[in-house]
């Protein structure tokens, strides 16, 4: 990969501080370093060291609480333009997936895209579904990376099984279709348990299990499912699950389908 580290002398722009920032929300805080190929390959994009980009990632690092509350601290000496990114972007994320797709491209013409999209219908409508092929694919990067690519519930490592799974609905709010903070890392049984209501999570991270699933007399129903009533989800590095969706949830999904 050729590095050009042409712009390593130059301020940060703010186009170059939003790819960094959507970088950052795409890849575990652990792998924000230089020797990562992503950090090496928006280093190449943008004309800087990978070096650069890594401490780029770091300053965000540093205006992120919950790292803060693990006492994982990322690099002092943000500027006021990186912070303004952040602020702006944590309330957006729909437009970080849309914008950070249109700068890379508009920075590399020729690269190919990995993920080309099918037009279904006019010109509107191929917008659209470009627009949330983006959104799905931020979200489930932004997800798995936050919760280490591990189900919340069981501790899974195995990311084939993984889903990146909305609390509220994609069809019922449209402005938090990628927003990792309305996620959460599962196997694909327990997805499929939070979607059709069987379990919830509290405010504090805690599971509840549906009481037709406590009273099941199915042996793996209480080894699998009702085992974990109780307990704490395993919780992400970033992006908590914002009490609000969780709410949503416990409000208007759980235990609201009791057909088996």
């Amino acid at each position: 990969m050729s590095l050009r580290p042409g712009n390593d002398g130059l301020p940060w722009g703010r186009d170059d501080l939003i790819l960094a920032f959507e970088l950052y929300c795409r890849i575990p805080f652990s792998r924000t370093k230089a020797n990562e190929p992503r950090v090496q390959e928006l280093a190449s994009l943008i004309g800087r060291t990978p070096a650069s980009v890594a401490r780029k990632l770091g300053n965000f690092g540093a205006f992120d609480p919950h790292l803060a509350a693990r006492t994982v601290s990322g690099l002092t000496h943000g500027s006021k333009l990186d912070r303004e990114v952040w602020d702006t972007f944590h309330a957006d994320w729909n437009s970080l997936s849309v914008l950070a797709d249109e700068l890379r491209r508009s920075r590399d013409e020729d690269r190919r895209d990995p993920r080309p999209i099918t037009a279904p219908g006019g010109p509107s409508e191929t917008a659209a579904v470009a627009k949330r092929r983006l959104h799905q694919t931020f979200f489930r990067e932004a997800v798995l990376s936050s919760y280490n690519g591990r189900c919340c519930v069981t501790g899974l490592p195995l990311v084939e099984c993984l889903v990146a799974g909305h609390i509220v609905p994609w069809s019922v709010d449209e402005s938090r279709r990628a927003d990792p903070t309305n996620g959460l890392c599962m196997s694909a049984t327990f997805d499929r348990l939070f979607e059709r209501g069987l379990l919830t999570i509290q405010d504090d991270l805690t599971l509840t299990v549906s009481q037709r699933l406590l009273d099941s007399k199915d042996q793996s129903v209480a080894e699998c499912v009702a085992t974990h009533h109780g307990q704490r989800i395993v919780p992400p590095a970033r992006f908590f699950p914002d009490p609000a969706c969780l709410r949503w949830h416990r409000d208007n999904r759980f235990e609201s389908d009791r057909t088996p």
